[in-house]
């Protein structure tokens, strides 16, 4: 299976190649920014809009670097700790460019940023009335997850791990719960660290990842965008081709049929 021509995934009517997913905040500057994504080979980028400058005059804007005609802008609420802040930001968003497609994430504190879910199934149900396609940062819960996709979100993100922490995957049984129920894409969003993180995340089901931090704070952004890149192809490709059971004890490679 060519993995870049035959195993595409689509959400809200959208089809992507790429299941890796990068972000556009913490990186020296945008040039290496868009070197990383260049690497990665992803096809949509998240831009929180409360800190990437996209149309100040006089200072270097994110669209010089990385075109929105060719590249996915993916709006995010990051840095909104209320539904009416994170409502608000992507109305502005949609007027100011267009865009429909958006990630929604409300933080619950600023120790942890773990997702406040009840402020985040608020806005996620103003935002789909108000005709947005949200895909939702959200905890690990199976149950809210569940929930967010009966109200039609077109995307369901749980968390990793906390967002920055480079701390890997640390409940795989409930994300492999999460993509056994769901009928929407999910995509592991935040907590990834390298790419074995990223592998994981594939080989459990997962549509796609999401990460920033990993690959902006590596020593060697592109190297580690073009191991992520990689990472996430054999993730999927392990995933389809169904890993061998585990067993309890040893079980000889050679068949002892017919030893001599």
């Amino acid at each position: 299976m060519s993995m870049s021509k035959d195993d595409s995934w689509e959400v809200a009517g959208r089809r992507f190649r790429s299941r890796l997913i990068i972000g556009t905040g913490k990186y020296k500057d945008y040039a290496e920014n868009a070197a990383a994504l260049e690497a990665s080979g992803a096809e949509i980028v998240t831009v929180a809009l409360r800190r990437v400058n996209l149309m100040e005059a006089g200072q270097p804007k994110l669209v010089d670097f990385i075109d929105p005609k060719t590249v996915t802008y993916l709006p995010n609420t990051a840095g909104c700790y209320t539904g009416e802040e994170a409502v608000r930001t992507l109305r502005l968003a949609r007027e100011a460019g267009g865009w429909s497609l958006v990630k929604l994430e409300v933080l619950g504190d600023r120790k942890t940023l773990y997702p406040d879910m009840i402020e985040t199934l608020r806005a996620a149900e103003i935002l789909i009335k108000d005709g947005f396609a949200v895909m939702v940062y959200c905890s690990d819960d199976p149950l809210m997850c569940k929930r967010l996709e009966e109200i039609g979100c077109a995307a369901i993100m749980p968390l990793a791990a906390p967002i920055g922490s480079g701390l890997g995957i640390q409940n795989p049984v409930n994300i492999r719960l999460i993509v056994e129920q769901a009928r929407v894409p999910v995509l592991v969003d935040a907590g990834v660290g390298t790419a074995s993180d990223a592998a994981i995340a594939m080989e459990l089901g997962c549509d796609g990842v999401l990460m920033n931090t990993a690959i902006a704070e590596a020593k060697s952004p592109l190297m580690m965008a073009r191991a992520m890149k990689l990472a996430v192809e054999a993730g999927r490709l392990a995933y389809l081709s169904g890993r061998m059971s585990k067993k309890l004890y040893a079980d000889p490679s050679s068949p002892l049929a017919g030893l001599i």
